[in-house]
């Protein structure tokens, strides 16, 4: 990161501290936020409700809003700004996680506390992609202005989120097994609140006028994602592959604690170890794109995702299942610095906001669906479930990474940022 540097409008050069203060710092609480919301709020329900079937609609109840909120998410960051609606954003999700702590202490479990855990994954899960896709929009920013070091600059903001994760989910399940569902929620609320005052900040050159229609964004994201192939091919394998991931994800506190007989501050220790793992894999895909291109980084991941998930499938302990679980989000980390990269090259800065949110919506489809496979199927049929989940992934993985060996933008060492799909001349 020594030789990393933004260039604004007049290709000025902001010094380190300003890049921190005004891109990373906000990243990392948002991602705290994020991770620990994300993989809270499903022990939280098993917790309060002890119910693998709830536990399995509530994970859904968590994408399924998010799906719908980034339908106008993009379009709104587009037009407003990245600092604002990650300010608002993160402000709502800390007044909803409050409320929810101060309500369920006052509920002694049944229906009453069902609903509420219920509406919190619902909520949090709404107002999360809009802070999400302006802090994305942020450092996409950064990465486009890097030129040449894209990848680098990609690699140390999944590297900001994958510390999240790694913290986040032990947080959770510790703050969890320790000082109970409040003190859980009170310490998502200050990460949120955090991140509301650091909130990021950049030049603004994506904003739309406000009479634009509702669902434009929508439409101009899907045809600049179809018009783009090698964006358009990874997406569709990396889609393919969240089934088995998100369906990973959403049984592991049933599997954990239910199946392997551990605490819930186990499932987190889990996914901290998942996150190292793919920690290391960002430092080693850095690498390797740097000296092959994105193809060989992204093939190479692919390959240790699809093992690993065939492997996970068949754990019949601990111990191997949060290895082989490691390894597998140590692929999908790869994979994601190659997603990353191509995607911060090959879309027209005019209308990232609403493209990404678009690649987004399409890849994040498969969690809840995840979830509502994991709440139709009994328990004991959900490794048989992980095992054709795993096989899919497989297949998808080997047929996208098939069609991209061709690809220039996926063969060159270092992705053109000059031209758009079309060859016409970017905006710096």
């Amino acid at each position: 990161m020594n030789d990393f540097v933004i260039a604004g409008p007049r290709h000025a050069q902001l010094p380190q501290l300003s890049l921190l203060r005004r891109i990373y710092l906000p990243r990392t609480a948002d991602a705290g936020a994020f991770a620990m919301s994300t993989y809270g709020i499903p022990l939280i329900v098993l917790a309060t409700t002890q119910s693998a079937t709830l536990t399995g609609i509530a994970f859904a109840l968590e994408w399924v809003p998010r799906l719908a909120a980034f339908s106008l998410a993009g379009q709104v960051v587009d037009r407003h700004g990245t600092k604002r609606v990650f300010r608002i954003a993160s402000v709502l999700r800390a007044l909803v996680v409050v409320a929810a702590a101060f309500i369920l202490p006052t509920q002694a479990g049944g229906t009453g506390a069902t609903v509420t855990v219920m509406a919190l994954a619902a909520i949090t899960g709404v107002v999360t992609e809009f802070s999400y896709i302006a802090a994305e929009t942020a450092g996409a920013t950064a990465s486009k202005d890097a030129g040449d070091r894209a990848h680098r600059v990609q690699s140390v903001l999944l590297g900001i989120d994958q510390t999240a994760t790694l913290a986040g989910p032990a947080l959770a399940g510790f703050l969890l097994h320790w000082v109970g569902v409040t003190g859980t929620l009170l310490t998502m609320a200050a990460c949120s609140l955090l991140g509301a005052l650091l909130a990021p900040w950049h030049r603004e050159p994506r904003l739309v006028p406000p009479a634009a229609p509702a669902l434009a964004g929508l439409r101009t994201g899907w045809k600049t994602l179809v018009s783009i192939p090698a964006l358009a091919w990874l997406i569709t394998g990396l889609t393919i592959s969240n089934l088995a991931t998100g369906f990973l994800q959403a049984a592991a506190p049933v599997i954990v604690v239910q199946h392997l007989g551990q605490s819930s501050a186990a499932v987190g220790v889990i996914w901290s170890a998942a996150a190292a793992a793919s920690l290391l894999a960002v430092a080693l895909c850095r690498v390797i794109i740097d000296r092959l291109g994105l193809w060989p980084a992204g093939a190479a991941s692919a390959a240790v995702a699809a093992l690993a998930g065939l492997a996970v499938s068949q754990a019949g302990d601990y111990t191997h299942f949060l290895v082989l679980t490691a390894v597998l989000m140590a692929g999908e980390g790869g994979m994601t610095v190659v997603l990353r990269t191509l995607r911060s090259h090959l879309i027209p800065e005019p209308v990232f906001g609403a493209t990404l949110a678009v690649t987004i919506l399409v890849m994040l489809l498969p969690f809840p669906l995840a979830g509502i496979l994991v709440a139709l199927t009994p328990a004991a049929a959900l490794g048989h479930v992980l095992t054709a989940c795993a096989a899919l992934q497989a297949a998808g993985l080997t047929a996208a990474f098939w069609r991209l060996r061709r690809e220039p933008a996926m063969r060159a060492r270092r992705t053109a940022h000059t031209a758009s799909p079309t060859g016409a001349p970017q905006p710096q």
